[in-house]
């Protein structure tokens, strides 16, 4: 794997937890189109702001699609949006997005926010970054994945697993939420 010393290094922000999911139409890969809210219709809607080119993405992928998995009877739906100018990152084309999503089986749809006002919405500012709301479509989380994103055989935490379970319990959101880390989100210029 690529290192991401050339990447720009981002945290996200401290969350505005009881914030409401913002209505947006938006198309999938596959040109479907999907409202944020429909989308959230679960117990709880985790949307992760992702990417085909960042290699904090690529290092947790296979951990977010078998979370999304193994909790989708339990109530839970996910979402990925990628809200990256793929001007200079053609791998984060649309055509790109749709192969990665088929080869890796993701299971959730995979938005493509081209006006980039999801992200601008929702305050997302990097990739990863993972929103999760609760029944009632309000932001119950925002933060890291797991303590390892390099390496998931030193994982001893895992931050967002707990806080879906949380939620899907009707206890409080977790008073630690340790920001995500990852490339920028890729603005268009102008």
């Amino acid at each position: 794997m690529d290192g991401p010393l050339d990447m720009a290094l981002t945290y996200n922000p401290k969350a505005n937890l009881g914030e409401s999911l913002p209505s947006f139409l938006i198309k999938d890969v596959f040109g479907k189109e999907h409202d944020l809210q429909s989308l959230a219709q679960g117990k709880v809607f985790c949307l992760m702001f992702i990417c085909n080119h960042c290699p904090y993405v690529k290092a947790i992928e296979d951990r977010l699609i078998e979370l999304a998995h193994a909790y989708r009877e339990k109530g839970a739906q996910f979402a990925g949006v990628c809200s990256n100018d793929p001007t200079d990152h053609p791998e984060d084309t649309v055509e790109n997005l749709k192969k990665r999503a088929e080869e890796k089986n993701y299971g959730f749809p995979y938005l493509v926010d081209e006006s980039q006002e999801v992200a601008q919405k929702i305050g997302a500012v990097c990739t990863p970054d993972l929103f999760l709301y609760d029944k009632d479509s309000k932001l119950f989380y925002r933060g890291r994945l797991d303590d390892s994103w390099r390496n998931p055989s030193q994982v001893k935490s895992q931050d967002l697993k707990m806080a879906i379970d949380a939620a899907l319990s009707g206890m409080a959101a977790p008073k630690e939420q340790i920001p995500s880390m990852g490339c920028s989100i890729k603005w268009k210029e102008g």
